[in-house]
């Protein structure tokens, strides 16, 4: 063999060897596309990151109102010294959102900053809630009959006084013809 040639490579697959691919899992949990994924290790909340909830917050009230951000708090670890703190969101028509707060901080150093805000959609935001008839949609305020409702408001056409003048400009007008008038 020359001393240029490759080496031969063994293919063939160990009895012993464990598949990175299982088919036996369920899917339904993971979508596979066929391509074995390599997991990568989830990292451990950095407790000085954890802490600073307080800083996250305040990073969210500079896009958005304290009336929006709701009582759920969690905090998602995302590489080290990286954190993501996420507030439910209490926007009309954002069930399921998150206003979110990225947080990260250097090594060996107590100082956190805010890397990133916004606002991210849940697992289940985007999908439409379960259809329900409209004869159990219906709730006591829709079938209020019309003699609830106050009128006083509305004038009656009878009570008019059609001599008055009913603008601004209709009164410059008869004041006008008044002083034509006085001059002839």
């Amino acid at each position: 063999m020359s001393e240029f040639a490759p080496e031969a490579i063994d293919t063939s697959t160990p009895e012993n060897a464990v598949s990175t691919f299982d088919s036996t899992e369920s899917t339904d949990e993971h979508p596979s596309l066929g391509v074995p994924v390599r997991r990568r290790r989830t990292e451990k909340v950095d407790e000085v990151i954890a802490a600073a909830k307080d800083l996250a917050l305040t990073g969210i009230l500079e896009i958005t109102n304290s009336e929006s951000v709701g009582p759920v708090h969690h905090v998602r670890s995302e590489e080290e010294r990286l954190s993501t703190h996420l507030f439910e969101c209490a926007l009309p028509g954002y069930r399921g959102w998150f206003w979110f707060a990225t947080l990260a901080r250097a090594p060996r150093s107590k100082h956190v900053t805010v890397c990133e805000v916004g606002l991210l959609p849940g697992d289940d935001a985007l999908l439409a809630p379960e259809w329900v008839p409209w004869s159990d949609r219906v709730r006591p305020e829709d079938t209020e009959s019309d003699d609830d409702y106050d009128t006083t408001d509305i004038v009656d056409a009878e009570d008019v006084d059609e001599d008055a003048p009913v603008n601004q400009l209709e009164t410059k007008s008869s004041e006008q013809e008044a002083r034509e008038s006085e001059a002839e």
